[in-house]
């Protein structure tokens, strides 16, 4: 080997340990999802395409997830680092499991109001919560809304109903079928899914939660207790790349939809984007976000909430809204300030 090939040879070396060193110095973050890959996943998935995450020294990876209890349990038991995940569910676990050495932590809200919703055809005559009293009401018994609906029962003065247990799939297609009178239902998953199976749109009458007493906070980013304490500059960072990506996200809801596809070439791009522009309409750029700041919750309404949780999931014991919030990670409220314009 001549000088001039050994100094190649030397000079890739080093570029070579430089990158090994890079790549080292990146903290592994694994992040689960609260269900597949859809619209409302761009929020997580543009700041990785952008290379935001890497930006801020991480390497994350984000896997599709099968429901909110199952992300916080994941968190919990250190399969992920982090996830997304119905703050009720977060809130069960904790009051459920007082002596869980690994209790996840909500860091930042995204659904700042909760999407739950009941739904019903407009010929069975359920126009308010009072008609649906003595009515058979559908839903898987984990779903958000009817773990919920003691809330929004108590709230509306619904006196008794009957409940029918189906897996998620099932849901939409007994409502057509009148196999049960209502259904309870994130509102941009089951509209959209009675849409698909060629509902019209105002043959559906519509209860979302937050017009109706039930002021719950939605999904958050939770961490791990044990990943928060080892790594406080990783989880800002992370804050602060979805920030970023949020931002993006809620000024191009179209543009977004291919990084969806990207993770799932079968979805449905005009689909998605419709179901992302009602998650961002429904439960994210609401009015309350914009009174406590996106990412951010109110103190008095956290308890409320809490308390609530506590009754209608009838835990083991009560529901500490110190022990499951840590807000003290977000980013600054000028990076924040990502909500798009109210519409008038």
């Amino acid at each position: 080997m001549n000088k001039r090939s050994l100094l190649k040879a030397v000079a890739a070396l080093a570029a070579g340990a430089a990158l090994g060193t890079a790549h080292a110095q990146e903290t592994p973050i694994r992040f689960q999802l609260d269900w597949r890959f859809e619209g409302p996943s761009a929020f997580f998935l543009q700041p990785a395409a952008k290379g935001y995450y890497k930006a801020e020294k991480l390497n994350v990876t984000i896997d599709a997830g099968n429901g909110s209890g199952n992300a916080v349990n994941r968190v919990a038991s250190g399969t992920y680092d982090m996830g997304f995940a119905d703050l009720a569910a977060l809130m069960e676990f904790h009051a459920n499991n007082p002596t869980a050495p690994n209790k996840p932590v909500a860091v930042m809200m995204v659904y700042n109001n909760t999407p739950a919703a009941v739904f019903s055809l407009k010929k069975t005559g359920i126009k308010s919560p009072a008609d649906l009293a003595g009515k058979k009401l559908g839903a898987p018994v984990f779903d958000a809304g009817r773990r919920a609906f003691p809330v929004f029962a108590k709230a509306n003065k619904v006196g008794d109903v009957t409940w029918t247990s189906m897996d998620p799939p099932l849901r939409e297609t007994m409502l057509m079928r009148g196999d049960v009178d209502a259904i309870t239902g994130f509102y941009f998953t089951s509209l959209l899914n009675l849409e698909a199976r060629g509902v019209k749109p105002e043959d559906v009458n519509v209860m979302l939660y937050p017009q109706h007493g039930v002021k719950f906070y939605g999904n958050a980013i939770i961490v791990s207790e044990d990943f928060l304490k080892k790594n406080p500059e990783a989880v800002r960072g992370f804050l602060r790349a979805f920030t970023k990506g949020a931002k993006e996200v809620m000024a191009d809801p179209k543009g977004v939809i291919a990084v969806v596809k990207e993770r799932d070439g079968l979805v449905n791009a005009a689909l998605e984007e419709r179901r992302l522009r009602l998650s961002i309409d429904s439960a994210i750029a609401t009015a309350d976000a914009r009174s406590e700041g996106f990412g951010n919750v109110s103190a008095p309404r956290l308890a409320l909430m809490a308390s609530q949780v506590a009754d209608a999931y009838a835990t083991k014991g009560r529901v500490d809204p110190a022990a499951i919030w840590n807000g003290s990670f977000l980013p600054t409220a000028a990076e924040r300030n990502v909500l798009p314009a109210a519409r008038p």
